[in-house]
């Protein structure tokens, strides 16, 4: 079947079912299409994880915003593989995704800019970093098993999931108390979620160790 992940790891679906039959199988025979995107949805937890124990997806679509703009104008961009574009458009179908903004010049003109402050910066090293960080401060919210079903870290994005949802009420309740804290984060679902800049020279462990304490405090009174 062709499963995509769902945009803040709540589960998959399958919008196309005629997807299937224009897809061939892999040579092992697994025609599973996964797709990704730069939300928070897939990652790992492990106290004592390391490079060398992360099994890496490569996913067959990857879906990019925000980030390529650096937050400063709304841009979109959808990647496939080889296989998967032929199986859409052989049979003159079209891959639809968010054409509104599609192509904007000046949209376009600030991406390339951010990415290119992006890929001049020691990203890689400040990802490991804030991800080493995260891996120390939020690994205590695991012990609130009455709460918390899981704890996960991947690079520079932590997750906290929590047994039950919360409703619009409750959100709204979880961030003041994480204002209170001296943070700002946005509860979203079951979900509690930080995203560090790692491109923030002034990002230190310090920043990361009060988003874990807050994190840990508003959800042990849960």
């Amino acid at each position: 079947g062709t499963l995509f992940a769902g945009w803040q790891g709540e589960g998959t679906y399958a919008p196309w079912s005629s997807l299937d039959d224009n897809v061939d199988s892999d040579d092992d025979g697994d025609d599973c299409t996964i797709e990704s995107n730069n939300k928070q949805g897939s990652s790992v937890h492990d106290d004592d994880r390391n490079d060398d124990n992360n099994e890496i997806v490569y996913p067959d679509i990857l879906c990019l915003g925000k980030a390529l703009t650096g937050g400063y104008m709304p841009l979109g961009a959808t990647l496939t593989n080889d296989k998967l574009a032929h199986g859409i458009s052989d049979t003159g179908g079209v891959f639809m995704h968010g054409p509104t903004f599609m192509a904007n010049p000046l949209a376009c003109s600030v991406s390339l800019a951010s990415v290119n402050l992006l890929m001049q910066s020691p990203w890689q090293a400040r990802v490991r970093n804030v991800e080493r960080s995260l891996i120390e401060h939020l690994s205590p919210l695991a012990k609130l098993g009455s709460t918390v079903k899981e704890v996960r870290v991947l690079g520079a994005i932590g997750v906290c999931e929590m047994q039950e949802g919360l409703d619009r009420d409750g959100m709204a309740m979880v961030q003041r108390q994480l204002v209170e804290e001296g943070v700002w984060l946005r509860p979203f679902g079951k979900l509690l979620y930080t995203m560090p800049p790692f491109n923030c020279e002034e990002l230190e462990d310090e920043h990361v160790r009060r988003i874990g304490e807050a994190m840990y405090n508003v959800a042990s009174k849960l």
